[in-house]
């Protein structure tokens, strides 16, 4: 499994659907370890008024055979950018993605999205209960607060 982007010159894809994610053999393969992606600056478009949404996404995993590659996960979540949807289609859909194709043991995100309507909006998902034996450290992002 040769990885397409890694040390390539990329482009972000135009969509999400059009994105390609890349994996690469898991280096412990005999170990249990948990992974974790943070992005603090995600956006997507609200698919009703198209004004951009913020989130900070927590992506928990332990890998099986394989391990997403960096990069390319950084692509596909850049993909998003001009992508409308809701909060919960975004998030449950990232972690679904991940999981259709990386088949990893276990994995979680935590969609944090800023107010939108002065309603902040956290989504959740996970494949199942985590795994005995892995840390899991909290994710610790607190609930929004605004000012105050």
């Amino acid at each position: 499994m040769e990885p397409k982007f890694l040390g390539k010159d990329s482009s972000l894809p135009a969509s999400p659907e059009d994105a390609v994610l890349d994996y690469v053999p898991n280096p412990r393969p005999d170990e249990r370890f948990l992974v974790r992606f943070t992005a603090p600056e995600f956006t997507s478009l609200c698919p009703v008024t198209g004004q951009p949404d913020f989130a900070q996404l927590m992506i928990d995993y332990v890998p099986q055979e394989t391990i997403v590659e960096s990069k390319s996960l950084k692509l596909f979540l850049g993909s998003f950018r001009n992508h409308a949807a809701f909060h919960e289609d975004c998030t449950v859909g990232i972690g679904r993605r991940l999981v259709d194709e990386m088949k990893p043991e276990w994995l979680r995100i935590g969609g944090y999205w800023y107010p939108r309507g002065g309603i902040p909006i956290d989504v959740f998902w996970q494949t199942g209960a985590p795994p005995g034996g892995v840390w899991v450290p909290d994710q610790g992002v607190p609930s929004y607060r605004g000012r105050g």
